[in-house]
């Protein structure tokens, strides 16, 4: 009885194993799928003024013309045309999302190396975690948007401020752990500084954790940047997703037809341009991040 149940129970370990490869094929798939969405958008944003076919600023049609032959996204209420509005949007809302995410990344990870490797400054610094990520975050955004101006930089500052915490908790966690190693520990009681342990241990173990963090951030910057844009709080010198969709609503495009082809296209575009780096970022992390790998 007990031999057969134990035979009956052997093959377990090749389940596991067998799940673990599905799930590692399907990290991969989403991550080829989220890389291909974000080179298509950066490819676009590069490519504008050949891509585009009117300057986005001039009129090339009658208003609030369908989508046609000429106009393949029709016009807005001006005549200018949507397509070329949405292909330099592309252009803004990327370079919004991934400067504010690369600011935030570099500051996340500066907090996190001191919170983690410096005790006593980390206790400091992990509470301004806390505050940051205590902070009721939409009030906040607003508030800091119509105080400061609005301006590009002004609203990579904005984003990056508001998303920089979550990056500095889990670099700090990293760094916790790495300090107790004992090749650390034993270059520590050698007499090396602690910038050298840093600059040669510390941040090479941690900055593909960071990379992760920084691709995963991007989509949240997008939508932060969609948001303000959308409530005004944007550069109204620059044409973006969520600027497109600000004039859709304050020239009436949802009293007309004009919303078909005036609020879906940059809607679909912030929603695709989130999940291809969500996807992206999903994968890093797989990979990346020591607990989720060893798991």
């Amino acid at each position: 009885m007990t031999a057969r149940v134990i035979t009956e129970s052997a093959p377990e370990p090749q389940i596991v194993l067998r799940r673990s490869r599905v799930s590692g094929d399907r990290t991969r798939v989403l991550g080829v799928i989220g890389a291909v969405i974000v080179l298509a958008l950066g490819t676009v944003a590069v490519l504008a003024p050949v891509l585009a076919p009117y300057d986005p600023t001039e009129r090339a049609g009658t208003p609030f013309s369908p989508p046609s032959a000429e106009h393949l996204l029709g016009t807005n209420d001006v005549g200018q045309d949507l397509l070329s509005e949405m292909i330099y949007g592309t252009r803004v809302s990327l370079t919004v999302g991934i400067v504010a995410a690369a600011a935030a990344m570099v500051l996340g990870t500066v907090v996190g190396l001191i919170g983690g490797y410096f005790p006593r400054l980390g206790a400091v610094a992990m509470r301004g975690v806390d505050v940051v990520l205590i902070l009721p975050f939409l009030p906040l955004l607003i508030v800091l948007a119509a105080y400061l101006g609005r301006s590009i930089v002004n609203t990579v500052i904005i984003i990056a401020i508001l998303i920089w915490a979550p990056t500095a908790r889990v670099i700090r966690s990293q760094v916790l752990s790495l300090a107790k190693r004992d090749y650390i520990v034993a270059a520590r009681s050698m007499g090396a500084g602690h910038g050298y342990v840093i600059r040669r241990h510390v941040l090479p173990k941690t900055l593909l954790l960071a990379i992760g963090e920084f691709v995963a951030a991007t989509s949240g910057a997008i939508l932060l940047e969609s948001s303000l844009s959308f409530l005004g709080l944007g550069d109204p010198l620059q044409e973006s997703w969520g600027s497109t969709l600000y004039w859709a609503q304050a020239r009436g495009a949802f009293l007309t037809p004009a919303w078909k082809w005036w609020v879906l296209p940059p809607g679909l575009l912030i929603m695709l341009s989130a999940l291809g780096f969500a996807l992206l970022g999903y994968a890093l992390e797989q990979r990346i991040n020591p607990r989720l790998r060893r798991s």
